[in-house]
Formats: C-alpha cells, sequence, structure tokens
C-alpha cells in the first residue's frame, strides 16, 4: 500500500515551520519574556504564544559581463 503524498517527509521536513509550539517551547519562550515562573507557574492553561516566520531577503543578482563584452543578469 502506498504513502499519500501529505504524509510523505523529506529530509528537511522536520525542519519546517510550526505554527503551533508545544507546551515545553511555550513555557521557554514566555519563560524568557519573564511571563511565566518555572517553579511556581502552572503549565496548565498557558496564554497563546506567536509563532511568527521570519523571512530574510535574498542576495541581490549582480549583472555580469559576457565575452562579447554585453552585460546580461542571471
Amino acid at each position: 500500500m502506498s504513502l499519500h503524498r501529505s504524509l510523505k517527509t523529506k529530509p528537511a521536513g522536520l525542519n519546517q515551520h510550526r505554527n503551533v509550539l508545544t507546551r515545553a517551547e511555550r513555557i521557554e519562550e514566555l519563560a524568557g519574556q519573564d511571563k511565566f515562573n518555572k517553579e511556581n507557574g502552572s503549565p496548565i492553561g498557558l496564554p497563546k504564544v506567536g509563532s511568527r516566520k521570519i523571512k530574510i531577503a535574498g542576495k541581490a543578482k549582480k549583472s555580469t559581463e559576457d565575452a562579447d563584452g554585453e552585460t546580461s543578469e542571471e
């Protein structure tokens, strides 16, 4: 029986951006913001934590000069 394409994982499949954080990840994020006390705080009923994907701009493409003297962009 074949595996559905949505269930297949690629080598980078585990490194993809996730919108939902695990409880441990939320506790770590809130502790860094001083909104959760690890010693006395309850892990039940934690507030929502936004997980934003940051897109970094790529390098600008440089124009190169061909042997004929014409410029072309890659």
